[in-house]
C-alpha cells in the first residue's frame, strides 16, 4: 500500500492524479502500442515546456500536431481528454475526502456553510431556537433539473466515472490488506481500458427521453441514498442547537424538472413526450418505493404493534410484514399499471397508487405503532429513511415545470378570437387584451371549442400540450413557465388557458424575465397583476417569478446583466411587498460565469435583502448536474450549501448597497453594456468573425442535446441561444462572453468614482465582490495564445485585427481587476484554484492545437470530413473537460 501523508493537505490528490495517470499510460502502451505512448508523451513534456517559456517550445509543438496524420491526432487528443476526465473525478473525490476530514477533527472549526457552522452563527446573532426552528422546517428549495445542451459525457462514460470515484474511495480504507489494496488498482486499470475502449460520441442527438432518463438516473444511483443522509445529518444538528428534530414530512429541499416539458425552441417536446416522461418518472418512483418497502418488509420483524395497527392486520404474527406485504402488492399494481401505459397497451386491473398521501399512511401507521410500543430505534431506522424520500420525491421523483414562449399563446388566443369572430387578439393593445382576458376567467363559459383543430401547428401543440396536461393530473406538474414574459397579459393568456384546459386555476404561473429590458419593465408588470382582483386572488400570498441570467448577460455582457438582475429582483421584491406578498425567485442560472453560474453558497449570499424568503427555485442545467450530484459526497454537500445559504440570507438577510455604489454601479453597468453592444452588436463583421473564429458552425453537429441551438432559423446573434455562446467561445479560451466590457467600464469609473471607492465597494459589498471575482476566475482560465492561434489558422485576414482588438481588451481587463482588487496577480487569493489552472493548461493546450488544425481541414473540405468530424468532437469533449464547464 502506498504512503499517505496528511502534512500537505493535497498530497493524495497528487497520489490518486499520478496513479491514474499511469495507469492510462500503461493502458496506452498496451492498447495502442509505444509509438503513440511516446508520441503523448513528447506532446506533454513540450506543452509544459510551452508554459515556462516563450514561443519556441509552443512552435514546435504546433509543428509537432498538425504534421500528425488525422487518426494519430485524434488518439492524441482522446489521450489528454481521458487524463483531464480523470483528473476532474480525482478532485471530486478529494473534496469528499477533506470535508470528511473535516468532519473527523474534532478539534477544527466547522466547515464553511455546513450546518454546525450555520446554526452556531445564527443563534450567536440574536436569532432564537424558535425562530431558527421555524426557518428550517419551513424553508422550500427547489433544484430544478434541465437538459441543456452542455452535458458532453454519455450517460454510459458517467457510468464508469462513478465507479473510478468508487474505487478512489475504497483506495482510502485504512484496513486494505496489500492484496486488497493492489486488487483496486487492477480494477481502476480495468475501468480505465474499458473506458478508452468506449466511444465518448453519441451516435444520435439524444430525445427528451433520453435526457429524462439521465435524470432519472442521477435520482436512482446517487439522490436515492443522499436525500436520507442529507436529512438525518440536519435533523440531528437542528435537535443539537434547538432540542427539536426536524419533521418527518419536512423536506428542505426537492427536485424538479425541464426533461421533457421545456418546448420553448424545441420541436421535439410534444404533448406525446410529455406524457410519456411523466408515466416514466411515475414508474421509476415506483419501482424505486417497491424496492425500499421490500426491504424495509423484511427488516420489521417485529411482533409487538399499537391496537390501532392491530385493528388493520388483524391477528397477524407479524403485523408490519402483513401491512407492508399490501403496500408492496399495491407498489406492484401501479408499476405494472404505468409500464403498460407507457407502452401504450391496455393497463391490467389493480389497486394504483395516485395520490402522495395514499402511500404515507401506511408508513406513518408503521411509525406510530412503533413508537407506541416502544421501538422508536426501529422507527429511526429505514422507516425514516423511506418516509424522508417520499417526503422530497413523493410518487413522481419530480415535478415537471412546462415552459413555452409568450409569443406562441398570443398566436393561440388571436387562432381563438378569429374562430369565433370576435377579432384578432393579436391586434389588440394591452388593456384590450387584459379586458378580455380578465372577462373570461371570471366567466364559467368555455371559451375554446372541445372539437376543433387549428390549422397552425404550434397553436395545436399549445392546446394539446396543455390538455395532456390536464390528464396527467397535478401531482406530476410543477410550474407553467413563460419564456420572454414581457407583459401582464402574457400571464393572464397562459392562466385563461389552463383554465380552459383543466376547468380550473391548476398550475403554478411563472413569467420569465430574461432581457435587460423585461428585467427593468418586470415590477410594474407585477403591479398592474395585482391591482386586479382575479389575479390577486388566485395567487393568495405567494408569487413565483423566474429571472434569466443567460440571455440578460448575451444582451449587455456578464457586469452590466449581473446589476440588472439584482435590480430587477429588488422591483420584483417591492412590487410584491407593496401587495403584502412574499415572492419566490426562480433563477435560470447555467454552468457558466457567462450565464450566471459560480459558486452557489456566495452566489445566494449576495443577493439583494428580502428576495431569499425561505423559498429558492434554482436551475441546474447541463453538465452541472453531474458535477453538483453526480457523486454521493459532492451531492449530500450541495444540498447542504443551498440550505443553509437560504436559510442564512432569510434570517439574516444581507444589506442593500449604498446610495453612493448604486450610483456608481450604475455608471459602471452603463458603460459596460456600452462597450460590450459597442462590439458585439455595433461592428458589422462581428458575427462574420465569430462564426469564423471559433468551432459555433461545427458545435451543431455534436450530439449533445435534444433542442436546437437556435430559436429560428435564421442566422446571426439574435437567434443564437445563449448556450452555444457561451460554449463556442469556451472552445477557443477566450471566454469573450464573461469579461468583455467590464475592463473598459473599470477604467471609465476608475476616473469618475475614484479607484478608492471601487477598492470599498469590493471589499464591503457581496454582490459586487461575486461578480468581480467570477470574473477574475474567467479571465485566469482564458489562455490568449490560444485564442490567437485561432484567428491565425481559421479567421480571414481582413477580420483578424478584430481578434488583436478583443485581445487587448482581454489584456486591460486583467490590469483593471487587478488595481481593482489590489492584488498583483490574478487568483492571489485563492492559491488552489491557481494552480489547479496552471496543471490544467498544459493538459488542454494540446487539444485545442488539434482542434485548431482539424477544423482547418473541415473547413477546406477535406475529403475524409466523417472522419475528421469525429476527431473534432473529441477534442471538444477533451476542452470542456479541461476547462470544466461549457456553456
Amino acid at each position: 500500500m502506498s504512503p499517505r501523508s496528511d502534512a500537505d493537505p493535497h498530497a493524495r490528490l497528487r497520489e490518486d492524479v499520478d496513479l491514474l495517470g499511469r495507469l492510462l499510460g500503461e493502458t496506452l502502451q498496451s492498447q495502442e502500442g509505444q509509438p503513440l505512448f511516446d508520441t503523448v508523451e513528447q506532446v506533454r513534456q513540450l506543452s509544459k515546456k510551452a508554459h515556462r517559456q516563450d514561443q519556441g517550445p509552443f512552435q514546435q509543438l504546433r509543428t509537432l500536431l498538425e504534421e500528425l496524420p488525422e487518426e494519430r491526432a485524434l488518439r492524441v487528443a482522446r489521450a489528454f481528454a481521458k487524463f483531464l476526465t480523470l483528473a476532474n473525478i480525482a478532485e471530486q473525490h478529494h473534496r469528499v475526502r477533506r470535508r470528511r476530514q473535516y468532519q473527523r477533527d474534532a478539534t477544527s472549526p466547522p466547515q464553511r456553510g455546513s450546518f454546525e457552522e450555520t446554526f452556531d452563527d445564527l443563534l450567536n446573532q440574536d436569532i432564537d431556537t424558535d425562530q431558527l426552528y421555524e426557518a428550517v422546517c419551513n424553508q422550500q428549495v427547489e433544484l430544478v433539473l434541465t437538459a441543456h445542451p452542455t452535458e458532453v459525457v454519455r450517460r454510459t462514460l458517467q457510468q464508469k466515472h462513478n465507479r473510478v470515484a468508487a474505487l478512489l474511495r475504497r483506495r482510502d480504507r485504512p484496513d486494505l490488506t496489500p492484496r486488497e489494496d493492489q486488487q483496486t488498482t487492477e480494477a481502476l486499470r480495468r475501468q480505465i481500458v474499458s473506458e478508452w475502449d468506449t466511444d465518448e460520441l453519441r451516435g444520435q442527438r439524444p430525445t427528451p427521453e433520453d435526457e429524462a432518463r439521465g435524470g432519472f438516473a442521477v435520482i436512482e444511483n446517487v439522490l436515492w441514498d443522499v436525500v436520507p443522509q442529507f436529512t438525518r445529518q440536519l435533523s440531528e444538528t437542528l435537535h443539537e442547537h434547538t432540542g427539536r428534530w426536524l419533521p418527518r414530512r419536512a423536506a428542505p429541499v426537492r427536485f424538479g424538472s425541464w426533461m421533457g416539458g421545456d418546448r420553448d425552441g424545441n420541436p421535439n417536446v410534444t404533448p406525446e413526450v410529455t406524457r410519456r416522461v411523466c408515466l416514466m418518472s411515475r414508474w421509476m418512483a415506483a419501482d424505486l418505493y417497491y424496492r425500499e418497502v421490500d426491504q424495509l418488509r423484511a427488516e420489521l420483524s417485529e411482533t409487538t404493534c399499537s391496537d390501532e395497527l392491530r385493528d388493520v392486520v388483524g391477528d397477524a404474527h407479524e403485523p408490519y410484514r402483513e401491512l407492508l406485504a399490501g403496500v408492496r402488492r399495491r407498489l406492484a399494481d401501479t408499476r405494472d399499471h404505468l409500464a403498460a401505459l407507457i407502452a401504450d397497451e391496455p393497463p391490467p386491473e389493480g389497486d394504483i397508487y395516485w395520490q402522495e398521501d395514499e402511500l404515507w399512511e401506511p408508513l406513518q401507521l408503521c411509525d406510530r405503532s412503533l413508537r407506541d410500543s416502544g421501538l422508536d430505534t426501529i422507527a429511526d431506522g429505514r422507516l425514516l429513511d423511506l418516509m424522508r424520500r417520499l417526503a422530497c420525491f413523493g410518487l413522481t421523483l419530480m415535478k415537471i415545470d412546462l415552459r413555452q414562449e409568450s409569443t406562441l399563446h398570443t398566436r393561440t388566443l388571436d387562432a381563438v378570437t378569429r374562430h369565433l369572430g370576435i377579432g384578432s387578439y393579436a391586434d389588440w393593445k394591452e388593456e384590450e387584451r387584459i379586458d378580455f382576458l380578465v372577462e373570461e376567467l371570471n366567466s364559467n363559459r368555455p371559451l375554446i371549442p372541445p372539437h376543433v383543430v387549428f390549422e397552425d401547428d404550434n397553436v395545436q401543440d399549445v392546446i394539446e400540450t396543455l390538455r395532456v396536461a390536464a390528464e396527467i393530473g397535478e401531482e406530476s406538474l410543477g410550474a407553467y413557465v413563460i419564456s420572454m414574459a414581457e407583459q401582464p397579459s402574457d400571464v393572464l393568456a397562459v392562466e385563461l388557458l389552463i383554465q380552459e384546459t383543466f376547468g380550473y386555476s391548476a398550475m403554478r404561473v411563472v413569467p420569465l424575465f430574461e432581457t435587460i429590458d423585461d428585467l427593468r419593465r418586470c415590477g410594474d408588470v407585477l403591479r398592474r397583476l395585482f391591482s386586479i382582483d382575479w389575479y390577486r386572488r388566485r395567487v393568495g400570498d405567494r408569487q413565483e417569478v423566474m429571472i434569466g441570467y443567460s440571455d440578460s448577460a448575451k444582451d449587455g455582457g456578464r457586469l452590466a446583466a449581473a446589476w440588472e438582475l439584482y435590480q430587477g429582483q429588488e422591483r420584483i421584491v417591492s412590487a410584491c411587498e407593496e401587495f403584502d406578498i412574499r415572492a419566490t425567485l426562480f433563477h435560470g442560472r447555467g454552468g457558466s460565469v457567462g450565464r450566471g453560474g459560480g459558486p452557489t453558497y456566495m452566489a445566494i449570499l449576495s443577493q439583494p435583502p428580502g428576495s431569499v424568503d425561505g423559498t429558492l427555485r434554482v436551475t441546474e442545467q447541463g453538465e452541472m448536474i453531474q458535477s453538483k450530484f453526480g457523486q454521493p459526497g459532492i451531492a449530500e454537500r450541495s444540498m447542504e450549501l443551498y440550505t443553509t445559504a437560504v436559510l442564512r440570507t432569510t434570517l439574516v438577510p444581507p444589506k442593500g448597497p449604498r446610495d453612493q455604489w448604486r450610483e456608481v454601479m450604475d455608471e459602471l453597468a452603463d458603460n459596460a453594456a456600452e462597450s460590450y453592444r459597442s462590439v458585439v452588436q455595433d461592428e458589422s463583421d462581428f458575427v462574420d468573425y465569430f462564426r469564423a473564429a471559433t468551432p459555433e458552425v461545427e458545435l451543431g453537429g455534436l450530439n449533445i442535446g435534444s433542442r436546437p441551438a437556435r430559436r429560428q432559423t435564421k442566422e446571426g446573434l439574435d437567434s443564437l441561444r445563449a448556450i452555444p455562446w457561451v460554449f463556442a467561445w469556451t472552445q477557443t479560451r477566450l471566454m469573450l462572453p464573461a469579461w468583455l466590457g467590464t475592463g473598459d467600464a473599470l477604467e471609465q469609473t476608475f476616473g469618475s468614482a475614484g479607484e478608492d471607492t471601487l477598492a470599498q465597494m469590493y471589499r464591503q459589498w457581496p454582490f459586487f465582490q461575486s461578480t468581480i471575482d467570477l470574473i477574475e476566475m474567467v479571465l485566469a482560465k482564458a489562455v490568449m495564445r490560444i485564442a490567437a492561434l485561432y484567428d491565425e489558422v481559421l479567421v480571414p485576414e481582413p477580420l483578424q485585427p478584430m481578434g488583436s482588438e478583443l485581445r487587448r481588451r482581454y489584456a486591460n481587463t486583467v490590469e483593471a481587476i487587478k488595481t481593482l482588487t489590489g492584488r498583483d496577480e490574478l487568483l492571489e487569493n485563492n492559491p488552489v484554484l491557481r494552480n489547479s489552472i496552471n496543471v490544467r493548461n498544459p493538459y488542454v493546450d494540446p487539444i485545442n492545437l488539434v482542434q485548431v488544425e482539424l477544423l482547418r481541414r473541415l473547413r477546406q473540405d477535406a475529403a475524409d470530413s466523417d472522419q475528421i468530424q469525429r476527431a473534432f468532437l473529441i477534442t471538444v469533449n477533451g476542452i470542456a473537460a479541461g476547462m470544466r464547464n461549457t456553456g
